[in-house]
């Protein structure tokens, strides 16, 4: 089969195509013939720092995470799925697991579900990083209907779903953008918020009466976690998908706030309790097709042999919405 492999890693590394065997479903596996992938800033940061990060894959490295597409033979002891089935997962990559920049993959059946039937192939390929990851942090920090939730980073891959979620769940929701961002966040449900113009105080008090947000879900982290902080209401929660960095935790101590870290590779990487990602995946779709989650996709698609431009699209911070790669 075709693939888009990494000789080597660094900022200047170029993806090559390379043909390799078709791998085989094995013991617990579904083959699937990959229709479109999604890039995911962890992607960008594994070819760029490459042995930096513990979980890379060895050179050369086939990449990608994220996929849609349909069954084409199962594996020994796997049930629920059948060939023909339309699917989609995150389950590839990092680390031993081959990646999705390929024709196909053999993907660990825990790690899948049911592509949901109103969302496209590239829709599909969009959401399961971005929406396990939402989920579970919103999960996490214990949302619930009646809640004031807020977003930081309302429009990226993670927030635009959090929001969605969020509003799903029964919360009033609320998050952060820039000035060219806030229409799209009212669209997606929630009350927009200018980052660029108005301070974190500010908006604690005109939307929590000085109180703060029961849920703060912060997709932007680094230093902003301290305005997460600083926006949380007592004996809050923040839940973070950004904590590589070192922070002064004393705001969080005096609030009495839970903090919750968001890593959904976990299982991946450690075959650690998959099943929960499938479970998830499941939920999302419920939801989706209910009407209460609709991916967000960039206006520029590429294709496998364009996977160089998609993560310069994604890299340059001008894309709106997850980027896609078609097969």
């Amino acid at each position: 089969m075709k693939t888009m492999v990494l000789n080597s890693y660094g900022a200047d590394s170029v993806f090559e195509a390379a043909e390799v065997a078709t791998p085989e479903a094995k013991a617990g596996e579904v083959l699937v013939k990959i229709a479109a992938s999604s890039v995911n800033t962890v992607d960008t940061m594994i070819r760029n720092m490459g042995e930096a990060l513990p979980l890379s894959p060895a050179t050369p490295a086939l990449l990608g995470m994220d996929f849609a597409g349909t069954v084409e033979a199962v594996g020994e002891g796997v049930e629920g799925y059948a060939v023909g089935d339309d699917v989609c997962g995150c389950a590839g990559g990092l680390a031993d697991l081959p990646g999705t920049l390929a024709e196909y993959i053999a993907a660990d059946a825990k790690l899948i579900a049911h592509k949901p039937k109103n969302l496209s192939m590239k829709e599909a390929a969009a959401l399961p990083l971005v929406g396990i990851t939402a989920y579970e942090g919103l999960k996490r920090a214990g949302t619930k209907a009646g809640q004031k939730v807020l977003v930081q980073g309302g429009t990226g891959g993670v927030g635009h779903v959090a929001v969605q979620l969020a509003k799903y769940f029964g919360a009033d929701v609320y998050a952060t953008g820039g000035e060219s961002q806030q229409a799209l966040i009212e669209e997606l449900g929630a009350t927009a918020i200018n980052y660029q113009t108005e301070k974190v105080d500010d908006y604690v008090a005109r939307y929590t009466a000085g109180a703060g947000f029961d849920v703060v879900y912060d997709t932007v982290g680094g230093a902003n976690l301290l305005n997460s902080f600083n926006a949380a209401a007592l004996n809050g929660d923040v839940a973070t998908t950004v904590t590589l960095c070192e922070l002064d935790l004393t705001m969080a101590h005096f609030r009495g706030l839970s903090l919750h870290v968001v890593f959904m590779l976990i299982p991946m990487l450690n075959n650690f309790k998959r099943e929960e990602h499938g479970r998830i995946l499941k939920a999302l779709a419920e939801i989706v097709e209910a009407g209460g989650l609709k991916p967000l996709l960039d206006d520029n698609t590429y294709t496998l042999d364009q996977v160089g431009e998609a993560h310069a699209r994604l890299e340059s911070g001008q894309a709106i919405g997850k980027v896609v790669i078609e097969n």
